[in-house]
C-alpha cells in the first residue's frame, strides 16, 4: 500500500478558514441556518467549522447537529456485516430552515441521498446545501454536486482519500491511499 499526503495541517486549515468564510458571505448570522454533519466522518468537520464561526468570526450560537444516515442507505441490507448506528443529534427545528449538510469526502454521492431523505424525518428545510472538505469528481454514482468543497481530487477506484482529524488521529492531513498490486 502507498500514500501520499494531499493536504497538510496547514493546508487543512487555511481550507476550514475559506469554507468558514463562504458560509458567512451567504448565511451572514447564521439566524436560519443550521449546520449538520453527516456521521460519522462529517461530525469532525461540523464541529470544527463551528468552532471557527464562533470563535475566529464571531458567530453567535450556530445550531449544530448530527445525523445518522445508516437505515437510510440503500446498501443497507446488502453488507453481510450489521452495520452499527451512529447517534442523530437534532436539538432544533428543520421545518423552514437553510440546512448545510457537512461532510468530509463526497465520493459516490449516495451517502448525501440518503441525508436527503434522512432530514425529511425533521421538518421541511427551506434549502439545503452541501459542504465537503474532499470532493472526489470523478467517481458519482449520482447527480450530486457541493455548494463548498475544500479541494477537488482526481482518484482512480483503487485510490481511497483519508481524512484525519486531530481530535481523534493525532494530526489534521487528507492521504491518497492506493492498493498497490503484484503480478506474481
Amino acid at each position: 500500500m502507498s500514500q501520499k499526503i494531499l493536504l497538510t495541517s496547514k493546508e487543512v486549515n487555511i481550507i476550514l478558514h475559506r469554507l468558514a468564510c463562504q458560509l458567512i458571505e451567504k448565511h451572514l448570522d447564521f439566524t436560519n441556518t443550521i449546520l449538520i454533519g453527516i456521521q460519522p466522518r462529517g461530525k469532525y468537520l461540523a464541529e470544527r467549522i463551528k468552532q471557527l464561526l464562533e470563535d475566529e468570526y464571531q458567530v453567535k450560537d450556530v445550531a449544530l447537529g448530527f445525523l445518522d444516515i445508516t437505515f437510510f442507505r440503500d446498501d443497507f441490507r446488502r453488507n453481510e456485516k450489521p452495520l452499527e448506528a451512529n447517534k442523530t443529534q437534532i436539538d432544533f427545528l428543520v421545518e423552514d430552515k437553510k440546512v448545510v449538510f457537512i461532510d468530509d469526502v463526497l465520493y459516490t454521492g449516495r451517502s448525501i441521498r440518503s441525508a436527503l431523505t434522512a432530514i425529511q424525518s425533521f421538518g421541511r428545510p427551506s434549502e439545503i446545501e452541501l459542504l465537503v472538505l474532499i470532493d472526489r469528481r470523478f467517481s458519482r454514482h449520482l447527480p450530486i454536486q457541493p455548494d463548498y468543497r475544500g479541494r477537488q481530487v482526481d482518484a482512480i477506484n483503487n485510490e481511497r482519500v483519508i481524512v484525519n482529524w486531530k481530535q481523534n488521529e493525532g494530526a489534521d492531513e487528507v492521504l491518497l491511499v492506493s492498493k498497490t498490486t503484484t503480478n506474481n
